[in-house]
Formats: C-alpha cells, structure tokens, sequence
C-alpha cells in the first residue's frame, strides 16, 4: 500500500513525479486499512538530507503489505547544519519529543558523516543513545544503516569498529547466509549491495555477542545482521537505500575535493560500479582535472549525462523484498496502539517465535 502525505513534505511530491502512488490524507481516510508508523532518525549531512528521505520513503511505499504508511521524519542535536537544512527541518521534521509522545510502530536510522576517531566523541553521540534507549522499550523494531549500526553495536554491546585499510566502496556480491529468517524469506541467495565507508564490524565480534547474521559478502563483510532476539534490531552495513546515482555522487565530490587540494592521491573508481566505457570517460577527465589543478586552470564539468547512461541498479529488488518482510513483520506483532511495542501474546525476548 502506499504512503500517506500527512505533511507538505517536498519528498513525497518528488516521489509521486517518479511515479509512486501518494495518498491524501482525505482518500486516506475512507480507506478500513490499518495505519503503520515508521520513524526516520535523519542525521545525514545538509548535502544528503532529502535524498536520504527520498530513498527510504521509496523502500517503504513499495511495500506490499496491507497498510498505509506513515513516516515520520526527525533529527537530533550535535549535527552541524546550515540555514536551508535548518528551515527544512523546522518546516517538515517533527520533535524527539513529539514523537515520543505519539510513539512508532517502526524505526529506520539513517547514517551519518563523522569527523572523530571515536563515535563517543561526536556531538551526536549522546542523542543517538538516548533515542536508542527509548526505542529499545517503545518501538517493535529499529533498522540501522551503516554508522547507525556501527553507533547502536558500540553501545549496547561494546564492540568498537574497526577502521579498514583502505575505503570500502563500491557494489559487491553478497550471500544469504541463513535461508531460514522471515527477513529473507522469497530474496535471491545471491545479490548486490553498495557500501560506502571506512569502518567495519567484523562477523566474528557480531556473533561473538549473539548477533544473528543474514547476509554477507566475502569482499564486503557482514551486510545484514539482527539482535539475538532476531528482529527487535536490525543491522545495515551497507546501504540498499542508494539510488544509481549515489557512488557517482559520492566519487564526483572526491574528485573535487583533489582539485581544491583536500586530498593528494585521485580518487580511485568504486568497485565494480563503472564499466569499462564509463571507466574511459572517467579518465579523459582525470586528466583534464589533473592538468588544471597543477596548471591553475578551470576546472571542466564531469560528463555525468553520459556516465548515467551506463550505471546499473541490480540491488533495489532485493532491498524493497527486505523492507516488505521487515515491514510486514511489524505488521504482524506490532500493538495497534503505536505508544506499545507489541501485541499482548507476543514475547519481546522472541519476538518472531523463532
């Protein structure tokens, strides 16, 4: 079923111009179908704010379950943000405290930039905790993308990230790993996720503490995990919210960051992401970047047009069929009243009796 527009929120009227059905809340109301509400934590940086929205509202409207979905996107204190950042979150975000009140079914937590060696160091870190805590009493169950995971291992079970060599970035294989949990039940065995990012949680450390890992990847690591109870949390490390875009986006602003010397060495190309055409193009204007920043000179536009043209998106399948399972567990155990966890028989040390 499809979201509801409760709010003037733009995402929803960008995500109706993509083609996703959007209901009024007028329709909305003459519908006899249950109501679900979806919490999104959005401490992404200015630059990804609605994007991040855009992207995880997507997965949630293609959701097949029978239900309208509401989101309902906030933030926390300790984030740096500008003025165009700060009046949207002022315009369209709700309160923490708001949404207490009101309570949620479900919680995604988006991930984060970080500018320390360690999480606790963050300004973010003490809100997060306390979101964390809340949602661990309130919420049925709570999905983490990336730091979020990272940020949630550390403090309920503390395991400390650990930085990689190198960045992990690019899209690569993964494998289910455990066929048997509704979270993947009907989902390919083999699948693309995108990472991005320069820590990780090894699957020793999460099995070591009782996590349950799903899905991983012999270059990438561990993708999805759960808590030992099997669905109260659940752990993103790679992002299967990206759009085709997103690597583009994120390579073309490392590109500039060596042209304004903010990086000595060129970015190198995320993995198995360009082919080889997008891969030549790309160099043409390597070398045209690298000429003018040693000769001084403008820097020309990178040919986005026509690398588009040649990226693929070969994981949203199997990311809207984890959200759909997800999200129709929820569905399932989930108290109507949106302030409880779960329904009176449903046990939340096994939640999903498994």
């Amino acid at each position: 079923m499809p979201l509801v527009a409760h709010t003037a929120l733009p995402t929803f009227r960008r995500l109706q111009e993509e083609g996703e059905e959007i209901l009024t809340p007028d329709r909305a109301a003459h519908q006899s179908i249950r109501e679900l509400h979806i919490g999104l934590l959005n401490i992404m940086p200015d630059a990804a704010l609605e994007a991040t929205e855009r992207q995880f509202f997507r997965l949630v409207g293609a959701c097949n379950q029978i239900a309208q979905f509401h989101v309902h996107p906030f933030t926390i204190d300790g984030l740096e943000r500008g003025p165009e950042a700060l009046a949207h979150i002022e315009k369209y975000y709700e309160s923490f405290e708001q949404i207490k009140r009101d309570g949620l079914d479900a919680l995604i937590i988006s991930g984060a930039n970080v500018t320390h060696d360690h999480l606790q160091q963050e300004g973010f870190w003490q809100p997060l905790t306390e979101v964390f805590e809340w949602a661990k009493e309130n919420v049925t169950s709570v999905l983490c993308s990336c730091l979020a995971t990272h940020a949630l291992i550390q403090h309920c079970y503390g395991v400390e990230r650990t930085r990689l060599p190198a960045k992990r970035w690019g899209v690569y294989s993964h494998k289910v790993v455990d066929r048997s949990h509704p979270l993947v039940a009907e989902i390919n065995t083999r699948f693309d996720v995108p990472h991005s990012r320069f820590n990780e949680v090894f699957r020793s450390d999460m099995e070591k503490h009782g996590l349950k890992v799903l899905v991983a990847s012999d270059q990438a690591g561990v993708h999805l995990a759960v808590s030992p109870d099997g669905f109260r949390i659940v752990f993103f490390q790679g992002h299967p919210e990206y759009d085709d875009i997103s690597l583009l986006k994120e390579y073309k602003r490392e590109v500039l960051r060596y042209y304004r010397a903010e990086r000595d060495d060129y970015p190198p190309y995320p993995e198995h992401y360009f082919d080889e055409a997008a891969q030549r193009l790309l160099a043409e204007y390597a070398s045209h970047v690298q000429a003018a920043r040693h000769g001084g000179r403008q820097l020309k536009a990178m040919p986005e047009e026509q690398i588009v043209e040649r990226l693929d998106i070969t994981w949203r399948d199997s990311a809207k069929a984890v959200f759909n399972n997800w999200l129709g567990k929820v569905y399932q155990i989930t108290n109507e009243d949106r302030r409880l966890p779960f329904m009176d028989d449903v046990d939340p040390r096994n939640p999903l009796d498994l």
